[in-house]
């Protein structure tokens, strides 16, 4: 039986949730080997989340927009603590599920929200990957603003990935014709069901700084942990 375009991380979701068997996810790439996504890690509880994402969640305040949201593990948490939470994601079994919880879920593209304002937006497990390359990363923040209150904050984290590139002198090896050593392609796939081919950014905290700024909007690095870290990125207008 041949793979077939659909929705791997809704149909993991999905299982996971009526079997309790994992069963992983993996993620293609076109520049390194396979890697998996363990269907546990999209459904761990609050005692299992990592420091930086625990730090986020302390900070979100008032209307929170969970960006990606999964299966809603986040969310899930926030709204435990009386926290007024949407999700969104482009997964439709992860949407599906999401309201099985009780989560007000959308099945949306974040770049399609419009004429919407909120206090915080969340956009964890390097969540702000979703703009594609450094060249998009500018027009991801502002479209990111315009859904922002004056003050408003955006927490994204995400990774300096330039040590797969270093040899042992520490020297950087990159391809020249490429934009920039956090650009990826990457594709996933779960038993017989396989995602389209996109586009996912990786990016170091001065670029992220850097376009932050050229957009009207400050960011602080609240959290390091080797090369991963948490910004928190506030809309001064």
């Amino acid at each position: 039986m041949e793979n077939r375009v659909g929705d791997p991380i809704g149909a993991a979701i999905l299982d996971y949730a009526k079997t309790n068997k994992p069963d992983d996810i993996i993620v293609c790439s076109e520049i390194c080997e396979d890697d998996i996504i363990p269907i546990e890690v999209i459904f761990r509880d609050y005692k299992e989340m990592p420091e930086l994402e625990k730090v986020a969640l302390s900070r979100c305040e008032g209307k929170i927009l969970d960006v990606g949201a999964g299966a809603g593990s986040h969310a899930l948490y926030l709204q435990s603590q009386g926290k007024e939470v949407e999700t969104i994601d482009i997964s439709k079994g992860a949407v599906t599920y999401m309201k099985t919880k009780g989560l007000n879920a959308r099945e949306i593209d974040f770049f399609q929200l419009k004429d919407e304002q909120y206090d915080t937006i969340l956009m964890l497990m390097n969540g702000i990957g979703i703009a594609g390359t450094l060249s998009n990363l500018e027009k991801t923040l502002a479209h990111a603003k315009s859904l922002l209150k004056p003050g408003g904050k955006l927490y994204c984290d995400s990774s300096d990935i330039k040590y797969l590139y270093e040899d042992e002198e520490g020297a950087l090896w990159v391809d020249l014709n490429t934009e920039y050593y956090g650009n990826f392609r990457f594709q996933m796939k779960y038993k017989k069901e396989k995602g389209a081919w996109f586009d996912w950014l990786y990016v170091d905290f001065d670029n992220l700084f850097k376009a932050a700024k050229n957009v009207g909007m400050k960011a602080n690095r609240l959290y390091v942990k080797d090369d991963n870290y948490l910004a928190e990125i506030t809309n001064e207008r």
